[in-house]
């Protein structure tokens, strides 16, 4: 029997590992191994992960739209009276 043979180890399924390069194993893809799985989830927790914007605007519109009405400028809310 050679190592390739060996069933406990995992066998590689393409690509490589983000974390450190090796060949993926198919148990733990996109990953090596489960130790690689592990830094890439301690960093998602960390937030090392962050998708930037190149606008601070809020995403559904709404602060563009009371600044066009002149609330936000008077401090008041659309639940508030003037």
């Amino acid at each position: 029997m050679t190592s390739s043979d060996d069933p406990t180890k995992p066998k590689p399924s393409g690509g490589r590992c983000p974390i450190c390069g090796k060949p993926t194993a198919h148990a733990v893809r996109p990953f090596c191994s489960s130790r690689c799985a592990d830094i890439d989830l301690g960093r998602w927790v960390a937030g090392a992960y962050v998708i930037t914007s190149e606008s601070d605007a809020d995403e559904d519109g709404d602060e563009a739209i009371a600044k066009e009405l002149g609330s936000l400028e008077h401090g008041e809310g659309p639940d508030e009276e003037p």
